[in-house]
């Protein structure tokens, strides 16, 4: 007997293998072409706004320069009662300064100085109608301490204790860009108490300021601060307007005249 011939086993098990792996790219190459595509790639988005208290930093920072600048520059006040008038500013090189208000009390007849020196806080009385003799000083307190309500004409304090107020970031304001009016240099920015209180700590308003802290603008309660001309050198330190004199500072409400003998 003659033998058969065995039939050649391919190695299907091989092939049984490689079909499902097949099969299974081709199912991944198609869930890859119907799935959602990556996002494009674009140019990057717009900058985002800048900080609610840029301007809040802006306007500390001029203040902080204001408190560091001495001059002596003349103002216009505007705004109030009375007429426009010329106020002079002096702030010396060993921090005393100096504020003239003409009119300034007893109901805008008198004219006085402000002004605080090593020797302490003084207001004296200018030659005026209210004020007949010469030009004498009353001592009112300790540097640093607050011109008292009744005697206060109010537009030294943009010069002096409001700056302060403008750099300590603990204060609660709220400090916008604002647009300076026609002919003021410098940049401008309207401020407002964002506290509920019987006394803020300064009047909202718009105050501008020159890089170098030059104050070039108020416009507060007080009235409108505006900068008269280019501001001159700074003294070393200021003098007083006249001796210092014992007796009454000049209030800010005008007298009232005496009754005459025999009337009621």
């Amino acid at each position: 007997m003659h033998d058969h011939p065995r039939p050649v086993r391919r190695p299907i098990g091989v092939l049984t293998l490689l079909l499902p792996v097949s099969s299974a790219l081709a199912l991944l190459a198609g869930c890859a072409a119907d799935g959602p595509t990556a996002p494009p790639t674009g140019p990057p988005s717009d900058p985002a706004p800048a900080p609610a208290d840029t301007a809040r930093d802006e306007l500390a920072a001029l203040a902080a320069a204001a408190r560091d600048r001495h001059l002596t520059a003349r103002y216009t006040l505007s705004g109030t009662d009375g007429p426009t008038r010329d106020i002079t500013v002096t702030s010396a090189n060993d921090g005393s300064w100096r504020v003239d208000v003409p009119g300034g009390a007893l109901g805008g007849t008198a004219d006085v100085s402000l002004a605080a020196t090593p020797d302490g806080l003084f207001q004296c009385a200018l030659p005026s109608a209210g004020h007949s003799g010469p030009a004498s000083c009353v001592r009112l307190g300790g540097r640093d301490d607050a011109v008292p309500h009744r005697l206060d004409p109010r537009v030294q304090h943009p010069f002096t204790d409001w700056l302060e107020v403008l750099t300590d970031r603990r204060t609660a304001l709220s400090v916008s860009v604002a647009t300076a009016p026609p002919g003021v240099p410098g940049s401008c920015y309207a401020v407002e108490s964002t506290a509920a209180s019987l006394t803020p700590p300064l009047d909202v308003g718009i105050y501008c300021y020159q890089p170098d802290g030059t104050p070039t603008f108020v416009r507060a309660a007080l009235g409108t601060l505006t900068l008269a001309g280019p501001p001159g050198p700074a003294p070393d330190t200021v003098p007083l307007a006249g001796p210092v004199v014992a007796g009454e500072p000049l209030g800010q409400q005008a007298e009232q005249a005496s009754p005459s003998p025999g009337t009621s």
